[in-house]
């Protein structure tokens, strides 16, 4: 008898780990597939990790879902979303009033500008930089590239844009002349500098701050949810402020 009733605890212990496993939900999260860091991308090892992949990850552990990461071309992103090929989008987006029309998103938890990156002898300032015919790169897709074409319509405006599938490879293009100056986050810029100590900021747009958030489907009121309070209990925890030291995130 006690072997039987043994044998029905560990069946039944069995049943509800089971239960409790597949109740686990799995979202996949959209990355940048040029790579974004330090907010998210593949390291050398082929990991993917930056302070959004840890945030969500993070979040996940909270609220009970387990999070899969997939590098996706930026420009095509938001169609990934849509399309179900992904759940979210937690890698650096900037939650604009455009992209809001297609897709929902977080509460904010950062704050960029955008700015040009030039060679560090580039004597020119900004505005000659913008009125005198030069080549600017910029990764399609992003903010920076909406707000310089549209700046480029301007009068007074004389400069050319050269667009790319991710910052690193305009960055390329810069030191062999092919291209003047690189438009990014800055954000973006601050992990350029740290590596490329022959280059700079020129200046900083006249354009709206932008405040990023993670991006879900209109119609899924769940992840929002999970994602926002999941969000609120991450900003309150200590590791909040590890995650921004461990990434050099202001």
């Amino acid at each position: 008898m006690k072997r039987f009733v043994l044998f029905a605890a560990l069946v039944l212990g069995m049943a509800l780990a089971g239960s409790a496993m597949a109740a686990e939900k799995t979202y996949v999260n959209g990355i940048d597939g040029g790579g974004f860091p330090p907010y998210a991308y593949v390291d050398k090892t082929g990991k993917t990790v930056g302070f959004d992949v840890e945030s969500v990850e993070w979040i996940g552990k909270k609220m009970g879902f387990k999070v899969k990461h997939q590098p996706v071309e930026w420009s095509a992103i938001i169609p990934a979303l849509e399309a179900k090929k992904i759940d979210m989008i937690a890698s650096g987006m900037s939650a604009t009033a455009e992209r809001a029309k297609r897709v929902n998103f977080s509460n904010p938890y950062y704050q960029v500008t955008q700015v040009l990156v030039v060679k560090a002898d580039n004597k020119l300032s900004l505005k000659d930089m913008l009125t005198t015919g030069k080549k600017i790169g910029v990764q399609r897709g992003t903010v920076t590239a909406k707000y310089l074409e549209d700046l480029s319509k301007q009068p007074g405006m004389k400069f050319s844009l050269v667009m790319y599938d991710s910052s690193d490879l305009s960055m390329q293009d810069l030191p062999i002349g092919r291209i003047d100056g690189s438009g990014m986050d800055n954000t973006i810029a601050k992990e350029v500098l740290k590596k490329d100590k022959k280059t700079k900021v020129a200046g900083t747009f006249d354009a709206a701050p932008e405040n990023y958030g993670y991006a879900v489907r209109k119609d899924d009121a769940e992840l929002l949810k999970k994602l926002n309070d999941g969000l609120k209990l991450l900003m309150a925890d200590p590791y909040w402020k590890e995650l921004k030291k461990k990434y050099d995130i202001d």
